[in-house]
């Protein structure tokens, strides 16, 4: 049971940003711009404090999201999925023409019981 899950086709961007850039990170802010949309960075480029919680890994990328916007987000099962379009971030894929995006959906109640200790 996971909290955060990848598209494939997701996936598949995620390899071809590790083969040009390493190991990388993905984070979801919350703040302006694209912050509440899944951003993807080398990993060591974006400063991670305790106000950062990590939900998971996918694709071999620990994905992290702010304390914050976890508190919205805690009662969901996330997708990282990927579009076509600019996003207004830093974000990796933006060059490429692509902007991760999340699709959500509320834990079963199965899912809320294991997860309810974060």
């Amino acid at each position: 049971m996971k909290r955060v899950e990848i598209t494939e086709a997701a996936a598949k961007i995620v390899r071809q940003l590790q083969e040009a850039h390493g190991e990388l990170i993905f984070h979801q802010s919350g703040g302006c711009c694209d912050g509440s949309s899944p951003m993807i960075f080398p990993e060591g480029e974006l400063y991670l404090d305790e106000s950062d919680i990590l939900l998971g890994t996918i694709g071999d990328v620990n994905f992290y999201m702010n304390k914050d916007q976890f508190e919205y987000w805690r009662h969901t099962h996330l997708t990282v999925d990927i579009t076509e379009g600019r996003g207004a971030s830093f974000s990796l894929e933006i060059p490429l023409g692509l902007r991760f995006i999340i699709h959500s959906r509320l834990f079963t109640e199965a899912e809320g019981k294991a997860f309810n200790k974060l």
